[in-house]
């Protein structure tokens, strides 16, 4: 079994096939799909989505790219949806939080003031946390550091070697994920060849991130496998293997996966 964990299933890109989406994923044995927040007005949709999904899990957050807009009542609210989440089995941490210093234009300040935020929610609530990293690995790392957050995801990781240590002794796993997949992109591959192997797990970032086989095309989450099979090639490891692995790693970074019922 895989466990997809980073998937915006709730996307308008799956509104006229969501229920077929989430059955082709549950066929090709992606057993646990983790669906990130981005802001206020999803929070309720993505919580619904999860419990409408077999194995569907959920967190909540303020992405980067809507942080700039966000009120301080969005915090307020973000706080009292976590605290009423927290006796719901499907709920699995905080996210999808950070910086991204790529998107010309966004205000870093109320970035790091909401990415800041977040982080004492998750020291409040000792919630574990999906961190969206670009252009701003260092960042991201130190004010984890500094509020000591020690369980969560790098989503999407494309940093160096030391970058990936530093997570890695935060206690944090590294999201791979469809640019594994493609040749050119020769220091994610090197990073998901060499690294710990119990610090990996697999995303898609549905619909995002496409694998070079749907270049351009949309992203679906029982892509896990084949872009799994990538990972497992690299490191001469069997795909069972490379499940077994990558699930224990998923539950090490977001505990309450273990909870989510199918």
């Amino acid at each position: 079994m895989w466990i997809d964990t980073h998937c915006h299933l709730d996307a308008s890109e799956f509104d006229a096939d969501r229920a077929a989406v989430a059955s082709a994923a549950r066929d090709a044995q992606v057993s646990r799909i983790v669906i990130p927040a981005v802001a206020r007005f999803n929070f309720s949709a993505v919580r619904e989505l999860a419990h409408c999904v077999d194995g569907g899990a959920y967190v909540l957050g303020i992405h980067p790219l809507y942080a700039p807009a966000a009120q301080d009542e969005d915090l307020a609210v973000l706080r009292s949806e976590i605290h009423a989440s927290l006796d719901d089995p499907r709920f699995v941490g905080i996210g999808e939080i950070g910086l991204d210093f790529f998107v010309p234009g966004l205000d870093a300040v109320r970035q790091r003031e909401i990415y800041t935020a977040q982080l004492k929610m998750a020291r409040e609530f000792d919630l574990p946390v999906i961190c969206h990293v670009r252009k701003s690995q260092d960042s991201v790392i130190a004010e984890l550091r500094r509020f000591n957050v020690v369980r969560g995801i790098a989503h999407a990781f494309n940093g160096s070697f030391q970058q990936a240590d530093a997570y890695i002794a935060q206690g944090f796993k590294l999201g791979f994920g469809g640019n594994v997949t493609f040749e050119r992109a020769r220091r994610i591959r090197q990073l998901a060849a060499q690294l710990p192997l119990d610090a990996l797990v697999v995303e898609t970032d549905a619909p995002d991130i496409a694998p070079e086989w749907i270049y351009k095309g949309r992203n679906t989450p029982d892509q896990v496998p084949r872009i799994a099979a990538v990972i497992a090639a690299m490191r001469s490891l069997t795909l069972p293997q490379l499940a077994l692995c990558t699930t224990a790693n998923a539950h090490a970074a977001l505990p309450r996966l273990a909870l989510a019922q199918r």
